[in-house]
C-alpha cells in the first residue's frame, strides 16, 4: 500500500527524473545531445518567449517549460485583477506594493551582504589556475551588457506589463457598474487555467530529465572539479541564506521555514531539475493561496518579485565578482566594494527580463566597476548551469517567504480550518 503511495506522488517521479537524467547524461551523452533539430527553435506567444533546444533532452525539458509559460501571464492576470476587486480598498493596494518593493530591496541588499561577506572569508578564487578552466565566447553577453537599459527592460519584460495592465483593470473593475457578471466570469475562466495546469504539471517529470541529461551531457561532471570550491561557497552560502536569514523571516511571522519546504517540495525539485523558477512559478501561486496567502497579495507580490527580489540571483552575482577579482589577484579596497554592493542593488533588480539573465547583470557589474577582466567570465561558462538551480531555488523560495511576511504583516492571510 505504501509503495502505491509513493508511486503515485508527483515528488518521486521529478526526483527519478532527475536521477535518469543524471546517469544518461553522464553515461550515454551521445543521446542526450542527440540533435533533433539544425539549430534553436524560439517564437513567443500570449508574450511569453519559448524555446526548443536543437538537442533531444533540450526538447524534452522545452516542451514542459514552454506550457507552463504559457499559463504565467493569464494567471498573473486574474489574480491580480480578482485581488483587487475583491480587496476593495484601494488605498491598501497601494500599501501592499510599497511595503513589498521595500521588502526586495532590504532583503535582496542583505543577500549581496552575505555574498560577499562569504567570499571574502573562503576565497573561492585563490589557488584557480586559469589555463585549468575551460573558457568560452562571452562576446553575446557583454554585447547584451552594453546595450542594457532600465527602458529597454520595461519594454521587453512582458510580465511587469502584465502586472502594471492587471492592477490598472483591478482597479477600473472596483468602478464598473454591474461589474459582478464580469467578475464571475473571471473567476471560472480563473478555475480552468488551474485545472489546466493542474494536467500540465504531469509532465514535470519529463521537463526534470531533459534539464539534468543536456546539462550533465553538455558540460560533464568532470568539468565541476577546477570550479569545485566555488561551487560549494554558493550552495552553503545560499543554504546560509534560506535557513538563517528566510527562517527568521518566517519565524517573524509565526511560520517555520521547514514546514514551508516541505509543504513546496514538489515545486522545488521542478525548479532544480528544470534550473528555471518559472517552470513552477504558477504552482506556487496557487499553493500560497491554499496556504492561506490571499489572492491579491500572491497576485502582486509573487510576480513582481519575479523581477525584483532575485535573492538568489543577488548572491551569486556579488560572489562571482569576488570570485574573479580573487583569481586575477585583485585587492578590492572597501570604497571598491561599496560600489560592487551599489552598482548590483541596481542591475540585479533587471536579471529576470534579460536574456542571460545573470551572465548579462555580472558583465554589466564587471564592466561598471573597470578593475576586474571582462574576459573572465569566460571561466564561469561552463559552471554556470549547474549553479543555476541554486539561484533559481533560493529566488524562488525568497518570493514565497516574502509573499507569507506580507500576507500574515498585512492580516491577507486565512489558513485553511483543518478538521
Amino acid at each position: 500500500m505504501k509503495s502505491k503511495n509513493i508511486t503515485h506522488n508527483l515528488t518521486f517521479w521529478v526526483l527519478l527524473s532527475i536521477l535518469i537524467g543524471v546517469l544518461v547524461g553522464h553515461f550515454a551523452p551521445s543521446i542526450a545531445l542527440y540533435p533533433v533539430f539544425e539549430s534553436k527553435i524560439s517564437y513567443s506567444l500570449l508574450g511569453a518567449d519559448l524555446a526548443f533546444g536543437p538537442t533531444l533532452s533540450e526538447v524534452f525539458s522545452g516542451i514542459f517549460i514552454s506550457l507552463v509559460k504559457l499559463f504565467i501571464h493569464p494567471i498573473i492576470f486574474l489574480t491580480i485583477s480578482l485581488g483587487i476587486v475583491n480587496m476593495g480598498n484601494l488605498k491598501k493596494v497601494g500599501r501592499v506594493g510599497g511595503k513589498a518593493l521595500l521588502y526586495f530591496e532590504v532583503v535582496t541588499t542583505v543577500a549581496l551582504l552575505i555574498g560577499l561577506l562569504v567570499s571574502n572569508i573562503l576565497t573561492p578564487g585563490e589557488g584557480v589556475i586559469r589555463g585549468d578552466v575551460a573558457g568560452g565566447d562571452i562576446s553575446k553577453y557583454t554585447s547584451k551588457a552594453a546595450s542594457f537599459s532600465w527602458i529597454l527592460f520595461l519594454k521587453e519584460n512582458f510580465t511587469i506589463q502584465v502586472l502594471g495592465f492587471s492592477l490598472f483593470f483591478g482597479t477600473f473593475l472596483n468602478f464598473v457598474r454591474g461589474k459582478a457578471k464580469m467578475v464571475s466570469g473571471m473567476h471560472q475562466a480563473s478555475d480552468w487555467v488551474f485545472k489546466a495546469l493542474h494536467a500540465i504539471m504531469y509532465l514535470a517529470p519529463l521537463g526534470a530529465l531533459g534539464g539534468m541529461a543536456y546539462t550533465i551531457g553538455k558540460f560533464g561532471i568532470h568539468s565541476l572539479l577546477p570550479l569545485a570550491k566555488l561551487m560549494v561557497s554558493v550552495y552553503a552560502t545560499m543554504a546560509i541564506f534560506i535557513f538563517v536569514v528566510l527562517g527568521l523571516i518566517m519565524r517573524n511571522c509565526g511560520e517555520r521555514i521547514g514546514k514551508f519546504l516541505s509543504y513546496i517540495k514538489e515545486e522545488l525539485l521542478i525548479v532544480l531539475g528544470t534550473s528555471s523558477s518559472e517552470a513552477a512559478l504558477p504552482s506556487l501561486m496557487l499553493k500560497l493561496e491554499k496556504m492561506g496567502c490571499s489572492k491579491s497579495v500572491v497576485g502582486l507580490v509573487v510576480p513582481a518579485g519575479y523581477s525584483f527580489n532575485l535573492d538568489g540571483t543577488s548572491i551569486y552575482l556579488s560572489m562571482a565578482t569576488l570570485f574573479l577579482a580573487q583569481v586575477y589577484g585583485i585587492q578590492l579596497n572597501w570604497e571598491q566594494l561599496l560600489t560592487i554592493i551599489g552598482v548590483l542593488m541596481v542591475t540585479s533588480k533587471g536579471a529576470a527580463g534579460v536574456t542571460g539573465s545573470g551572465f548579462v547583470v555580472l558583465a554589466s557589474t564587471l564592466t561598471a566597476l573597470q578593475v576586474i577582466p571582462l574576459e573572465g567570465l569566460a571561466l564561469l561558462l561552463g559552471v554556470d548551469r549547474f549553479m543555476s538551480e541554486a539561484r533559481a531555488i533560493t529566488n524562488f523560495i525568497g518570493n514565497g517567504v516574502a509573499t507569507v511576511w506580507l500576507a500574515k504583516h498585512e492580516g491577507e492571510f486565512n489558513p485553511p480550518v483543518t478538521d
